[in-house]
């Protein structure tokens, strides 16, 4: 099965994809990184499908989707992602799956709408305190390139803006986690990659059942570089059911 639509949602139309078997396993539902859109997800979306209906979907700005009057932080996203899940009629609770920014909007989606979600994957998710933490370690360099890339959905600020609301929204989640993280990551020390493995794990401490795993050979997308890590993590999730 494979159904393509665009749902009406504020001022602009969202595109989303529905693909799966259909078999009666929760929907898998994957929101991708700060900039990307559903594309981000075309090296496990075949695999992944073989196992259970998968939804993929363009926020608002990105890929097929129209634009949004709303500011461009994980608040007002992850209320777009509601409209977006109750217009495609997917049955409920689904397994919410967030690379890097994309883990920022599923983080808070599963603390606001804990009825909606039976699992958690997190693929080298931003951590709420990558600012003050992790940032600063990094060379000039390195912050002047972070810095300058946030052109292509939200500004810097309502990026910013999005980890704060993350962190004060913080609470255990009665759900299962797995946090995959990036173990090979590009431009990064033995220091940096150490600390930034420890932040990705201590992700764990926002669930009563966690899981962590280092993608030892990926970079920053671990689902191009290693797409059996993701669809091993699914899999695990949707044995529970």
């Amino acid at each position: 099965m494979k159904k393509e639509m665009f749902i009406q949602i504020n001022d602009g139309k969202l595109f989303a994809k529905l693909v799966g078997e259909n078999i009666d396993k929760p929907t898998i539902v994957m929101d991708a990184g700060y900039g990307d859109y559903s594309k981000a997800w075309d090296s496990v979306i075949s695999e992944l499908s073989l196992l259970t209906d998968v939804l993929i979907y363009d926020r608002a700005g990105l890929g097929k989707s129209e634009s949004s009057s709303k500011p461009r932080t994980s608040r007002e996203m992850i209320i777009e992602l509601k409209e977006l899940v109750k217009g495609t009629k997917i049955k409920l609770p689904f397994i919410l799956v967030g690379h890097s920014f994309g883990g920022v909007n599923a983080r808070l989606y599963a603390t606001e709408y804990p009825n909606d979600v039976c699992g958690l994957i997190l693929v080298d998710s931003t951590p709420e305190d990558y600012r003050e933490k992790f940032l600063p370690t990094m060379e000039d360099e390195f912050q002047r390139a972070y810095n300058k890339q946030f052109v292509h959905e939200g500004n810097y600020d309502e990026f910013m803006e999005s980890l704060k609301q993350l962190k004060e929204s913080r609470r255990k989640l009665n759900v299962p986690l797995i946090v995959l993280s990036a173990g090979k990551k590009a431009h990064y020390s033995k220091e940096s990659q150490e600390l930034w493995n420890e932040m990705q794990s201590e992700l764990l401490e926002i669930s009563t059942n966690g899981e962590f795993v280092i993608a030892e050979n990926s970079a920053h997308y671990i689902q191009n570089d290693e797409p059996e890590v993701v669809v091993n993590a699914v899999k695990r999730l949707l044995s529970n059911f």
